[in-house]
C-alpha cells in the first residue's frame, strides 16, 4: 500500500519481525533483544530457585546435583511411625533384601563346606564381615528349627558334674554363656565374635593333649578336611572323655 504524502516510510510497529514483511526500526530491534534477554534471565533464575528447593520423594523429577535418590528415600518428612518411609525401605524392598541376604548366606555356607578349614580361616580373617553375615543367616535358619542342638548340649552339661569342655566351631559361644559358670568351657571358631572365643582353625586348637573331658561339634564339621577336626578332638580328649557331634545326616557317610 502506498504511504500518504509527508508520512514516514519506516514502520514504528514493534509487534512484527522483519521477516513478516514489515520493516523494523533500530529502536524496535533493541527493545526485542532486551525482552528476550529478560526472559532468558527469568528462566535461569527460575531454574536456580528449583535447584535450591528440597527434593520431594516420589515427584519423579530430576534431583539437584549432590542429592541421591537414597537421600530422598531415607530422609522423608512427615513419615508416620512404622511406615515403610521411616525405615527407608518399602515392603517389596525389604523382601528383596531378605532374599539377597539368604543368597549370600547360602554362598558362604557352600564355600565353607567345599574348602579346607585352613583356607576358610584365612578367608574370614581377611574379611571378618563374611563370618558376621554367615552367622546372621545361620541365626535366621535356627529360628525355623523345632530344636537347636546347642540347647540339647547345654541341657546335658547342666545335669553333670564339673568338667572341662571344648566347644569346637562355637559360633557366638552360646554354650559357654549358658554353662560357663558351672564348667570350664574353651570356645573356638574362625572369628572371635566376643571375649569368650578364641579364633583359630579348629583342626589346630591351642590346647594340650588330653586336656578336656568333653569335645563338642554342633553343626561345625564344615570343610573338605573335617576329619582333621575330629582327629584334633581326639588329641585333646582325656582317656574316657566324651565326643558329642550334632550334624546333618547328609554329612555323615555310612
Amino acid at each position: 500500500m502506498k504511504q500518504p504524502k509527508g508520512s514516514s516510510s519506516i514502520s514504528t510497529s514493534t509487534n512484527r519481525t522483519a521477516g513478516s514483511g514489515s520493516k523494523v526500526t533500530k529502536k524496535g530491534l533493541a527493545t526485542q533483544k532486551a525482552q528476550k534477554l529478560k526472559r532468558v534471565r527469568e528462566m535461569l533464575a527460575s531454574k536456580k530457585s528449583e535447584a535450591r528447593q528440597e527434593p520431594q520423594t516420589g515427584s519423579g523429577g530430576d534431583l539437584p546435583r549432590g542429592v541421591s535418590k537414597a537421600d530422598t528415600v531415607n530422609k522423608p518428612s512427615g513419615a508416620s511411625k512404622g511406615s515403610p518411609q521411616q525405615t527407608g525401605l518399602s515392603t517389596l524392598q525389604k523382601k528383596m533384601q531378605q532374599k539377597l541376604k539368604g543368597a549370600r548366606f547360602r554362598w558362604i555356607n557352600e564355600a565353607m563346606y567345599t574348602e579346607t578349614g585352613a583356607h576358610t580361616f584365612k578367608m574370614v580373617q581377611a574379611d571378618p564381615s563374611i563370618f558376621e553375615e554367615y552367622h546372621q543367616g545361620f541365626a535366621a535358619q535356627v529360628q525355623k528349627w523345632p530344636v537347636n542342638p546347642v540347647d540339647i548340649f547345654i541341657g546335658q552339661l547342666q545335669g553333670r558334674s564339673r568338667a572341662v569342655v571344648a566347644d569346637l566351631g562355637c559360633g557366638e559361644a552360646a554354650l559357654s554363656a549358658a554353662v560357663g559358670a558351672q564348667h570350664t568351657v574353651h570356645s573356638f571358631d574362625l572369628v572371635a565374635h566376643n571375649e569368650r572365643i578364641t579364633a583359630c582353625n579348629i583342626a589346630d586348637v591351642p590346647l594340650p593333649d588330653e586336656s578336656v573331658d568333653v569335645a563338642i561339634f554342633s553343626l561345625a564339621l564344615m570343610g573338605t578336611d573335617f576329619i582333621k577336626f575330629v582327629r584334633e578332638a581326639s588329641r585333646i580328649l582325656r582317656t574316657g572323655g566324651e565326643l558329642k557331634i550334632a550334624e546333618v545326616v547328609s554329612r555323615i557317610a555310612d
